[in-house]
Order: structure tokens, then sequence, then C-alpha cells
């Protein structure tokens, strides 16, 4: 953990000054280790393996998480999970609801006291509670100017009114329960908080007039919170625009309670709200300026569309506002963790409304998956070259190569075909002359001469004394290793097939590692090799090992193995002095060949079943690899009949040979066969 520093005037680090030390809070801590994104590059790799764009596989990461960390998907379901607890958390028209109750209660307790007077004015006034409409709205509207007979019955009409007004408050700020327990204690305090509020609305429209404007009112905000911050809860807004977006946020479920209520309900409530705020005519008109404003600032809030509730508890007006802003915050939420929208990026999901909304956990979850997907590009495992492309980077192709030369060798171990890592660099192997200390684990022979030269002069240095007497002693450092360089070279082409039945038979990733295991392998033990690979559906074309693993299937059908072998003969045929390997991964027997077009060009004749110009190509250029002396060792996924007619025929006719394996097994097959072709020619 970083610490900072705090000290006197000017910081003066002269000795004898004080200091004094705590957590750093200046974002994040500089002083931390890189996250670890290995777990995340494999999770990747077998996506690509699988045949996912490295977009869709780092989206598809991001959904599900790297394992230490849950996924967007995990987080949109605890949001789905939350909402629909919302939703059936209790009915909307609570408000009127409560007003209906507490009126039929003034009403009655008026009306008792009614009974027990015998007078005229008494009559009158029960006939003229008995003519009330029976809305609510309109009847505490027409009660506004009656006088009461029942001093209860007047408090609790009044209390309608006042707790409405007390609600509405309430939801729009959040921080005001001080302020409206003073105005509901009546007196001088009541009036002070009544004007309390409306200073406080006036600067507050003044505040957002000025920054709508476009002015410079970070001033102007600290001052605005300095006086009126206890009315904003807590932890207050850090800026004018956290202002606006919370206030904005539950005026827009304000707006949205009414479009959610039936027109009657809706009716009944406006009535009531009016009737509440409309004993104040400032503090009415204040909140219509205020509401006006926050709807100009913030357009792109959902301020109209009606929601749902199916519960069977009456909500509070206040209560059933935040609830709908807080399905408003989901709604919102749900639609951005699912990353569905052209040009999605996890920037797009609100980290304040996850804390909100999910909580802390869930919040550091996002934030540590926007992490990771920076680290990717900033620790070197991706690169980002244009606005929207991803592309692998040597260190992540090395990652993949290990991952899947290991599998390779774990295979090789077990098999009963008893290959193993080899940790020499070749073989057919001389020394180079040169030598390198021993360390614990080599194979390599040792350079006797180097050996006892060294422990020679370790002892002379030491002096006779170093040896008591008894002559020279070798110790482990004196060891020394004679390098040696593979003199034996081979030129590899791997054609591999990229035809539709290799994914939807569930070849795609076996293919994938094994031309990564390969490549890995060559660059790594054998750096003077020369390997091409080769992909082939319709057409065959040259693929690095980067484009291998990003390469997505088109579901195009072919099998142009004809194109293929005709790249690798041109491939061989530039490495005369090598030893040629040509391998080839195959589910299908050929479907495709090329011809000569009107234009000139060439272009792909796809037909099933095949045609006889489609196998004539194929075994034309079978021929002129026999011709030159290159064998074609055939690797058969599947047991199609035609496919293991062709092949049984190509290998009597060049006189390579065909391995039937299944995909697991199919790195160690391929692997395998290239040592064992290099073995033999060395």
């Amino acid at each position: 953990m970083a610490f900072w520093r705090r000290g006197g005037k000017g910081d003066d680090p002269r000795p004898g000054r004080s200091y004094r030390y705590g957590a750093w809070r200046g974002g994040p801590d500089p002083l931390a280790p890189p996250m670890d994104v290995r777990q995340a590059v494999d999770a990747l790799g077998e996506r690509l393996m699988n045949g996912d764009g490295i977009a869709d596989a780092l989206r598809q990461l991001m959904r599900d998480g790297d394992g230490s960390t849950r996924g967007l998907r995990d987080l949109q379901a605890q949001a789905q999970r939350r909402r629909r607890e919302l939703s059936r958390q209790g009915r909307l028209d609570g408000a009127v609801t409560r007003a209906r109750a507490m009126l039929d209660q003034a009403l009655a307790a008026e009306r008792e006291t009614l009974a027990a007077t015998d007078s005229d004015e008494a009559r009158f006034a029960e006939a003229a509670l008995d003519t009330l409409p029976r809305s609510t709205a309109q009847a505490v509207a027409e009660l506004s100017e009656y006088q009461w007979a029942s001093p209860e019955a007047a408090a609790t009409y009044r209390e309608i009114l006042d707790e409405l007004q007390r609600e509405v408050l309430d939801q729009r700020f959040g921080g005001m329960a001080q302020t409206l327990r003073q105005m509901a204690e009546g007196g001088p305090q009541a009036d002070a908080a009544a004007a309390a509020t409306k200073q406080m609305m006036a600067d507050l429209q003044d505040l957002l007039d000025a920054h709508a404007r476009g002015e410079d009112t970070t001033q102007a905000f600290e001052e605005f919170m300095a006086q009126h911050g206890e009315m904003f809860g807590d932890p207050p807004p850090e800026d004018v625009d956290a202002l606006v977006d919370e206030l904005a946020r539950r005026a827009a479920a304000a707006q949205r309670l009414m479009a959610s209520l039936s027109p009657r309900q809706r009716e009944e409530l406006s009535g009531l709200m009016s009737a509440a705020l409309g004993r104040d005519p400032e503090l009415a008109a204040r909140m219509g300026a205020l509401s006006d404003t926050l709807r100009a600032m913030r357009p792109d809030l959902d301020w109209s569309s009606a929601a749902r509730m199916r519960g069977e508890e009456p909500l509070g007006y206040s209560q059933a506002a935040n609830s709908l802003a807080e399905m408003g915050d989901l709604d919102a939420l749900i639609d951005q963790l699912g990353q569905e929208h052209p040009g999605a990026t996890l920037d797009d999901i609100d980290v304040d409304t996850v804390e909100r909304a999910l909580g802390r956990t869930a919040a550091d979850e996002v934030s540590r998956l926007r992490q990771l997907e920076r680290e990717l590009i900033e620790q070197g495992w991706l690169d980002r070259s244009g606005y929207d492309e991803l592309s692998l980077t040597p260190k992540a192709l090395r990652r993949l190569g290990q991952s899947a030369l290991a599998k390779v060798f774990d295979r090789l171990t077990t098999d009963t075909r008893g290959e193993h890592d080899d940790p020499r660099t070749g073989v057919g192997a001389e020394p180079t002359g040169s030598h390198r200390p021993w360390r614990f684990g080599d194979a390599e022979p040792i350079d006797v001469v180097r050996t006892v030269s060294n422990a020679v002069l370790r002892t002379a240095a030491m002096g006779s004394s170093g040896t008591g007497g008894r002559g020279v002693r070798l110790s482990v450092d004196d060891f020394a290793i004679a390098e040696q360089e593979n003199r034996s070279r081979a030129v590899v082409a791997l054609c591999v097939d990229l035809s539709y039945s290799m994914v939807a038979e569930g070849r795609w990733a076996p293919m994938k590692q094994t031309a990564l295991a390969l490549s890995h392998l060559i660059a790594t033990r054998f750096p003077t090799d020369a390997l091409q690979i080769i992909g082939f559906g319709r057409y065959a074309q040259h693929l690095t090992a980067a484009e291998l693993a990003a390469i997505e299937p088109d579901f195009v059908q072919g099998t142009n193995l004809a194109h293929a072998l005709s790249l690798a003969r041109i491939h061989v045929g530039r490495h005369p002095d090598a030893t040629p390997i040509v391998l080839v991964v195959t589910d299908g027997e050929p479907t495709a060949h090329l011809e000569v077009s009107a234009g000139g060009g060439t272009e792909a004749v796809f037909n099933w079943p095949p045609l006889r110009e489609t196998i004539q190509a194929t075994v034309a250029q079978v021929d002129l690899l026999t011709r030159s002396r290159v064998t074609v060792n055939v690797f058969m996924l599947g047991e199609d009949p035609g496919l293991v007619r062709f092949v049984d025929a190509l290998a009597r006719r060049n006189g390579g040979r065909v391995f039937s394996t299944d995909p697991d097994r199919l790195g160690s097959f391929v692997v395998a066969d290239y040592l064992r072709s290099r073995r033999r020619r060395s």
C-alpha cells in the first residue's frame, strides 16, 4: 500500500520537521502490483480457439468474468432480480389511498362532533359534508375553507396536506429530514424551515441557470453546498453535474409515477399535490420551475414511460417515487450491462449507478473488469491498432503457443507411442566451440576441459589452504556445458482445413491448438526451420500464427486441398537445402478446385459429391510433390468413406503416411510426426 506525507508550511523536507502519514488518497495505489491477467489471457485464448474473433472473445470474457470476478452476465442477472423484487413491493396509488383513509377518518370525527351539537350551524355543516364530491382531491380542495368543529378532524385534515408536502420535498431532495421535522412542528421553527427551503430552491435555480449557460460554477457550487449541503443527503454531490444528475433522476421518477397511475388515480394525486403545495404559491412555483430546468438539462432520462407494480401493499408518494427511480436505474443498468447496442464498451456502465442499485461489491467488480480490459492492452497482451481493431501481440501468441504445446506434450507423455518433451534445441547437433555455466536440469554434454580449467583457476585463486593440500577438487560452480547447434533444417508446410464441417463437428479448436503448438515448438526449439501455415476452405491462403488464432469461421462450403498443396509446394521449393515436411489436417475429401475464369483470373469451383476435375487437380499437385521427393502425411479427422478412399489412394501414390485420430489427440500426432520426420532425415 502506498502512503502520503503531509508536512508543515511548504512541505519543507528539512530535518527536525514532523510529518503525518496515512493511506494514499490520490486515486489508484501507485505502488500496487500490476493485475495478474494471465488467467484472463488463457480464457481469451480458449474462446479464440473455438472460433470467436478477438473482439467477440473479449466481449464474452467481460460477460462471463475471469474466474476471480463476476462478469457482466451475472451482474445483469442480479439487476434483473432486484427489479422483479421492486415490482412486487406494492401499489403506486398508496398516496391517494392513504389520503382517502385519512379524509374518511377526519370526516367521521367531524360528523361525530356535529351530531352531538344541537344547532342550525351544525345541521348546515352536516349538509355540506354530505354534498362533498366523491373524488378525494376535489373533496380535500373544497374543505380548504371549511370551519372544522372537531379539533381532531381539523388536525387530521391538515396532516393530509402536510404529509404529502413533506413526502414531495423529501423525494425531490433526499436530505431534508431535519427541515421537514421543523416544518411539521409548527410555530417559528416551521416558518424558518419553510423560508430556508424556499431560499435553497432560489439559490439552486440560480446555480443551475448559470451552469446551463456554460459559466464556471465551481466556486458557486462550493458556496451553495456550504450553505445548503445538509439538504442533499449523505454523501453530498461532488460537483454541479453530480447534483444535476441526482435531482433530475428524482424529478424524472416523480414524472414516471404520475404516468404509471391510471387516469383517475393520476387526476386524484395531481389534485392532492396542488392542494398540498398550493398553500404556499411561492414554493409551488419554485418546484415547477426547478422541474422544467432539470428536464431541459437531462432530456436523455426516462421522464414519461409507465411502470407496473404488482404488489399488494400501498406505497406512499416518496416510497413509490423512489422505487420508480431505482427501477429506472435498473432499467438503464440492465441495458448497459447487456452491451448489446452498437459500439458498446465498459465505459458506458455508470459505476455510481451500479453501486446505488447493486451495492459496493458489484461496483468494485465492474471497476475490476474495466481494469482487466485496460491491463490486457497496457501489459502488452492485446494491441488496439485502430479505433476498434484489436489484435494479439507476440507476447499473447507465445502464451497461447506455450499452452497449446504443453497440452500436446501432456498427451505425448501418456501416449504409448513414447514421445516426450525434448529440451534440446535440435537434433543432429554439433559443438559450436562456446560454453556456458551448467544449470540444474541441463542435458547437454559437459565441457570437460572448461570444467577442469574452472576448478584449477578457482583453486589457484584460493591457495593451497583452500583444498587442504589435496590437489584440485571440483565444485558445482566449476561445471560448464558445451553448447551445440542444430545443423539440420526443415521446411514445414502445415495445411489445415478451414471448411464449414470443421466447425460443425467440433474440430475447429483442436485444429487451431495444433497449429499454434507446432508454431511455438518451431519458434522456440527449431528456429532455423521454415514453417508456413496454409488454411484452406473454398480457397487456400497463407496464415501467420496470429491470423490463424484470430480467424473466424466463414461458413462457406468447400475443401480446396489442391490449392493448399500448390501453396505448400511453392513454399517447400523456396528451401531446397532443408528437409521437406508437408502435413495436412482435414476432415473431408476435396470438393473444390481452381479454374481459369472468363476474365483470365481464377475462381473456385465447388461441388458435392466431388467432381472428377476436382480429384484430378488434387492428384496433379500430389504428383508434383512426389516427383520432388516430398511426402505428404495426412491427419484424418472422421471416418467419412469418401475421405478414407481418397486418403488411402493419396498415400499409395505419394508414399506418405495416414493418421486417423480423434480431435483430442490431433496435436500429439502432428507434433510427434514432425519430430520423427526431422530425426529420420538427420
